[in-house]
């Protein structure tokens, strides 16, 4: 058990890594991590530095150095910007705010987060007495990060049955009854994040939701990867990565439900 929570945090890492590094050569942050903030100054500069941050975190998440003070610390600053930019674009700026598909970007940046904050719960307890008053704070949030890595799963469940087609559109051309199978995963994905966020069967639930998602890694995103890499700033390949970050949310949560010894 102990070496799948391992693999779980380096799959982890590596999935926000590779939605990160391309940052840096396109010069702005990723739209899953932070909007296009019209008039925001200093675009390329926050860029380097949040792409340094992630970089640096996920180093020491993944070689456990204090890692679960780390990973607390990545989790707060996806949520500082997921609340005071993404949210706050979604409210109060995006014409498009009251259609579900422009949540898109907002939802995959709370996945992440809850993956941070389950990242973080994955480690043993490092002397919490002794953390500066912030990291504690940030501590008690980590039942937060099932909640919304859930939440994520049931709007993109429900994605499924708001814009079929597009959905459609997104399977290989030899998979038959694609629309069959884009209700049939929308059932599966609102299931599964219900079952996560209300502890139903979680051992069960985060093995069936990281297996799924897996395979859409494999079935759908790579598949479009390949088809256009580096279109609207590398979107398919960071895709990928998502996808793989999702898919070790989904296991660390089983193997943290998972009975001990």
């Amino acid at each position: 058990m102990v070496n799948i929570v391992k693999t779980g945090r380096i799959a982890y890492c590596i999935g926000l890594l590779g939605m990160v590094l391309p940052q840096l050569f396109y010069g702005k942050i990723n739209g899953s991590f932070f909007p296009a903030w019209p008039g925001l100054p200093w675009v390329q500069l926050w860029t380097w530095l949040f792409s340094l941050f992630v970089i640096l975190a996920c180093i020491a998440i993944a070689f456990d150095i204090k890692g679960r003070t780390r990973a607390l610390v990545l989790a707060g600053v996806l949520l500082a910007m997921l609340v005071f930019g993404s949210l706050a674009f979604e409210l109060f700026i995006d014409p498009a705010h009251a259609h579900l598909y422009a949540w898109g970007a907002i939802l995959t940046g709370l996945a992440l987060n809850g993956g941070a904050f389950v990242v973080a719960g994955s480690f043993t307890d490092e002397a919490t007495d002794k953390k500066p008053t912030p990291i504690r704070w940030l501590g008690k949030l980590i039942p937060l990060g099932s909640i919304f890595f859930s939440i994520m799963l049931v709007t993109y469940g429900c994605f499924h049955f708001a814009y079929p087609e597009g959905v459609v559109a997104l399977f290989p051309h030899w998979i038959p009854y694609p629309m069959f199978w884009t209700y049939f995963f929308g059932v599966v994905l609102v299931l599964g994040g219900l079952a996560i966020a209300f502890r139903i069967k979680l051992r069960l639930a985060g093995i069936l939701m990281g297996s799924t998602i897996l395979m859409f890694l494999i079935l759908i995103h790579i598949p479009l990867a390949i088809a256009d890499p580096w279109g609207a700033n590398a979107f398919q390949l960071t895709r990928i990565f998502g996808a793989l970050a999702f898919s070790a949310t989904a296991f660390l949560i089983a193997a943290k439900a998972a009975p001990k010894g």
